[in-house]
């Protein structure tokens, strides 16, 4: 069973930073992909950072890239930290981490591919 578990969300002002983690069990034989996803009040998910872990390749979104930085932690390779600097009120929302089998860009994933889902912790940028 793959098991994902979000953590460090929170309020901070534009500009502040944050560090999210995603703690994942069970998935090394089972997904070769962790992304994290973002939903915005009225708008729909949308893939902001991945990484895979046979490579250690890493993507991000055009809104987040030179801001946030996803790695594993090296002390612990099962946690994925999300590093969001510069945040700004636009990446308010609520952030998930996601685990699956993916082929091709993460960041455009099929419905089928980012199977696994943590239960997401908020961000909120205030001005």
């Amino acid at each position: 069973q793959v098991r994902l578990v979000e953590s460090g969300g929170g309020s901070v002002q534009t500009g502040g930073s944050l560090r999210l983690s995603c703690a994942a069990s069970g998935h090394k034989f089972r997904t070769n992909c962790i992304g994290w996803f973002r939903q915005a009040p009225g708008k729909k998910r949308e893939a902001i950072a991945a990484i895979y872990t046979t490579n250690s390749n890493t993507y991000y979104a055009e809104t987040v890239k030179g801001r946030f930085n996803l790695s594993q932690d090296s002390a612990d390779n099962a946690v994925f930290l999300l590093q969001m600097d510069s945040l700004k009120p636009e990446d308010t929302g609520m952030y998930y981490c996601a685990a699956g089998v993916v082929a091709g860009n993460p960041l455009t994933p099929l419905d089928n591919e980012f199977v696994y889902w943590g239960q997401g912790t908020q961000v909120t940028v205030s001005s």
